[in-house]
C-alpha cells in the first residue's frame, strides 16, 4: 500500500545525508589524528616528531620547494618560447584615399589572422646566471632548511631536559613531604611526651608548609614548561604528553670527547655563509656580463584572411612569415656597468670580512660552551656524591633525634642540605646534558 507519509521521510533522510557527512567529515578533521599524539615519548621520538610537525621545519621545507619551483622558471627562458595569437577585426568605414581627383576605399570589411610566434635566447646573462647558480642555489635553500632543523632539535633537547628537571624536582619535593610530614609526626609526639618543647614540631609545621609551597610553584612551573616543549615540536596543545626517561641511561649519555678540535666546514652556519660568498662571486660575473651583447633569435608564421562578406573570409587564406635574429649591445651606459662591478666587487670583499667574524664567533662559542660542558661535568660528579654523603647524615641524625641525643634543628638542616643534594644533582645533570648539545652545535655534529 501506498503511504505518501513514509515516502517524504525517506525523501528527507536523502535530503540530510550528505549535510550529516559533512558534519562528521567536519568533526572528525577538527580532531588530532590518533598518529598526532605520542605513545610513550622519549627523547629520540620527541626531536623525530618536532622534525615532522614543527611548523618552523615545515616552513623552511615549503621554501626549500618554492626555491625549486623558481629555478625551474628561471631555466624554462633557455627553451624556445611559442605563443599562439588569433584575431578578428571589422571595419566600418573602409579608409578612403583620393586619387586623381576620384575617392578611392582601401581594405575589405572584415579581416582576421592566426599568429604563431616563438623566440631563442641564444645568449642572454641573465638566463646565463640562472644556469650557473642554480645548483648553488638549490644548496642554500637545503642548509637553511638543514639550519631550521639544528635548530629545532637543540631547542626542543632542552626543553625537554628542562621538563625532566622541573619534574625530578616535584617527585623530590614528594618524597620530602612525606618524610617531613613523618618528622611531624615524631616531633608531635615528643612534644606530647615531654621529651622535646613546641618549637620542634613548630619547626616541623613551617618546613612541611614551605615545602608544599615549593611543590605547588614546581608543579605549575611544570605547566608551562609542558606547554613550551610542545610548541616547540608543533605538539597539539590538547594532546598529552608525559614524557619518558631513564635516568640511568641519561647518565651513560653524558661524556664527550673534549679534545676535539673545531672545524668550521662542518658547522652549517659556516656552510651558509661559503653557498653565499659563492653566489656572490657569481654576481659579479654577471656585472661583468653586462659588456657582453645578447643573441635572440625569432620567427612567426601568420595566417591572413580577408574578405567583405563574413561567410566566405576563411574561404582563402593569405600566409606570411620570417624569421630573424636580435644583436644587442649596450655601447655607452653612463659607467653604470663600471659602477655595477665596484659595487658586487665590495659586496664580496665585505662577505670575506663577514666569514673571518664568522669563524671568530664559531670559535668563541665553542670554548665557551665547551667550558660549560667542562665545569657543568665537574659540578655533577661532586653533587652526584654529596647525595649519598647528605642521605648517609639525615638518616644517622634522625635517629638520633629519635634517641634524643640530637635537637631538631639538626634534623631540620640535614633536610635540607639533603634536598639541596638531591635538586642540584638532577639539575646538575640536565645542564650536562644540554652543555653537550652546545658543544655538539659549536662542533656541527647535529646534522640533518
Amino acid at each position: 500500500m501506498y503511504h505518501p507519509t513514509q515516502t517524504k521521510r525517506n525523501l528527507i533522510h536523502w535530503l540530510l545525508a550528505p549535510v550529516l557527512l559533512l558534519t562528521v567529515v567536519a568533526r572528525a578533521q577538527q580532531q588530532p589524528p590518533q598518529d598526532s599524539l605520542l605513545q610513550n615519548p622519549t627523547l629520540d621520538k620527541v626531536v623525530e616528531y618536532a622534525l615532522t610537525h614543527q611548523p618552523q621545519v615545515q616552513q623552511a621545507l615549503a621554501d626549500q620547494e618554492i626555491t625549486d619551483r623558481i629555478i625551474q622558471g628561471k631555466l624554462a627562458d633557455w627553451y624556445p618560447q611559442l605563443n599562439f595569437a588569433a584575431n578578428y577585426q571589422r571595419n566600418i568605414d573602409l579608409q578612403t584615399s583620393v586619387i586623381g581627383g576620384n575617392p578611392i576605399k582601401f581594405g575589405v570589411n572584415n579581416t582576421s589572422s592566426l599568429q604563431f610566434t616563438g623566440t631563442q635566447t641564444i645568449f642572454n646573462r641573465d638566463v646565463l646566471l640562472a644556469r650557473s647558480t642554480a645548483s648553488k642555489v638549490r644548496i642554500q635553500a637545503s642548509q637553511n632548511t638543514s639550519a631550521n632543523k639544528i635548530d629545532v632539535v637543540v631547542n626542543v633537547t632542552k626543553a625537554f631536559y628542562d621538563v625532566l628537571a622541573t619534574s625530578q624536582q616535584i617527585r623530590v619535593g614528594q618524597e620530602d613531604i612525606i618524610r617531613l610530614q613523618r618528622s611531624l609526626k615524631d616531633a608531635t609526639a615528643q612534644y606530647n611526651a615531654g621529651v622535646a618543647d613546641k618549637t620542634d614540631y613548630k619547626r616541623a609545621t613551617i618546613l612541611l608548609a614551605n615545602a608544599k609551597a615549593t611543590l605547588k610553584t614546581n608543579q605549575e612551573m611544570l605547566v608551562y614548561k609542558q606547554e613550551l616543549l610542545k610548541t616547540l615540536m608543533g605538539y597539539p596543545v590538547k594532546g598529552g604528553l608525559e614524557i619518558a626517561y631513564d635516568t640511568l641511561q641519561m647518565e651513560r649519555e653524558i661524556d664527550l670527547d673534549t679534545t676535539q678540535t673545531l672545524s668550521y666546514a662542518s658547522h652549517i652556519d659556516y656552510k651558509l655563509m661559503i653557498t653565499q660568498r659563492e653566489l656572490q662571486e657569481a654576481n659579479v660575473k654577471y656585472a661583468w656580463w653586462g659588456f657582453i651583447p645578447s643573441l635572440n633569435a625569432f620567427g612567426a608564421y601568420f595566417l591572413n584572411y580577408q574578405n567583405n562578406n563574413f561567410g566566405e573570409l576563411y574561404n582563402q587564406r593569405y600566409p606570411n612569415s620570417y624569421v630573424g635574429a636580435t644583436f644587442s649591445f649596450p655601447i655607452f651606459q653612463g659607467m653604470k656597468r663600471v659602477a655595477k662591478i665596484q659595487e658586487q666587487r665590495w659586496t664580496l670583499r665585505k662577505l670575506d670580512w663577514t666569514v673571518k667574524n664568522l669563524e671568530s664567533n664559531l670559535s668563541t662559542e665553542y670554548t665557551r660552551s665547551l667550558a660549560a660542558y667542562k665545569s657543568n661535568l665537574a659540578a655533577y660528579l661532586a653533587l652526584k656524591d654529596n647525595v649519598e654523603l647528605a642521605r648517609e647524615v639525615y638518616d644517622v641524625i634522625q635517629l638520633q633525634y629519635k634517641s634524643g641525643i640530637r635537637a631538631y634543628l639538626d634534623v631540620t638542616v640535614a633536610e635540607t642540605d639533603l634536598r639541596t643534594a638531591r635538586i642540584n644533582y638532577f639539575n646538575a645533570l640536565y645542564q650536562v646534558l644540554a652543555s653537550k648539545i652546545d658543544v655538539q652545535r659549536a662542533l656541527g655534529q647535529i646534522n640533518y
